[in-house]
């Protein structure tokens, strides 16, 4: 099994989409699958220009030289494919959103109706690849991830691919914060490693496994407390540090 991993996260292995990703990796390459991970934040890629060039003048190639040239064959061979993104703005980040507006030479111009729905066709070679959605936010609620959600959903369906599941973890600063201190939210860890040896052992992701992944490890009222106390603090500090070097910049 062929698995292209895109991490979106701005701070790419020390964010917090990695608390659950890099487990979710580890437990696909347990099984077997094998694994390329790219940092998108390292990634050249322009904004799709929307000339159509891909789809008229060089059929399934795009005319701008930028990484996206490296990764198309990449995308057309891998099983399966893991979107990781934080939510930002109840969406994906930006750089995320370029790279998957860049997909359009993966498909064609022509239009069919799939299950009474206008699509794009795509070519005989195309790959039905698996697509899972790994994804981190501040919020407490599970709600916060469902635009994302339902957008990854309509890209699958429209990329003629397989929407697997999403690993979804809300409040993922407190988890950071709860690993940090040895509380016991280790099994949302060692659920994210079951995910991905499910995965690719048997091409699914059990529903219990992923509900661990997201449990609460903390009441509303206690969360919320705790990261304004926090947010408090921090800008407490922050004010400190301005008058300080106002007074060291007087003398």
């Amino acid at each position: 099994m062929k698995v292209l991993v895109f991490n979106g996260s701005p701070n790419m292995d020390k964010g917090n989409t990695a608390l659950i990703l890099n487990p979710f990796i580890e437990g696909m390459r347990e099984e077997g699958a094998e694994v390329e991970l790219q940092y998108v934040k390292r990634l050249k890629i322009n904004p799709c220009q929307g000339e159509m060039n891909c789809w008229l003048k060089t059929p399934g190639k795009c005319l701008q030289k930028d990484d996206m040239n490296v990764l198309y064959p990449k995308l057309r061979q891998a099983d399966v494919i893991v979107f990781a993104v934080p939510v930002y703005v109840d969406g994906m980040p930006g750089p995320m959103k370029t790279l998957i507006d860049r997909l359009i030479p993966l498909i064609e111009p022509y239009i069919e109706l799939r299950e009474g729905h206008c699509r794009h066709t795509v070519p005989e070679r195309h790959k039905h690849s698996k697509v899972v959605l790994v994804s981190t936010c501040g919020f407490w609620e599970m709600d916060n991830f469902n635009p994302l959600v339902t957008h990854m959903q309509a890209i699958c369906k429209n990329a003629c691919w397989e929407y697997a599941g999403a690993l979804l973890r809300p409040h993922s600063g407190a988890l950071w914060y709860m690993l940090k201190k040895g509380m016991p939210v280790q099994d949302v860890i060692e659920a994210a490693k079951k995910a991905g040896r499910e995965l690719a052992r048997d091409g699914r992701m059990e529903e219990e496994t992923l509900k661990i992944v997201s449990r609460e490890p903390a009441p509303l009222e206690v969360f919320v407390s705790k990261m304004n106390r926090d947010f408090k603090r921090a800008l407490d500090r922050l004010e400190t540090e301005k008058i300080y070097a106002g007074k060291q910049f007087e003398l």
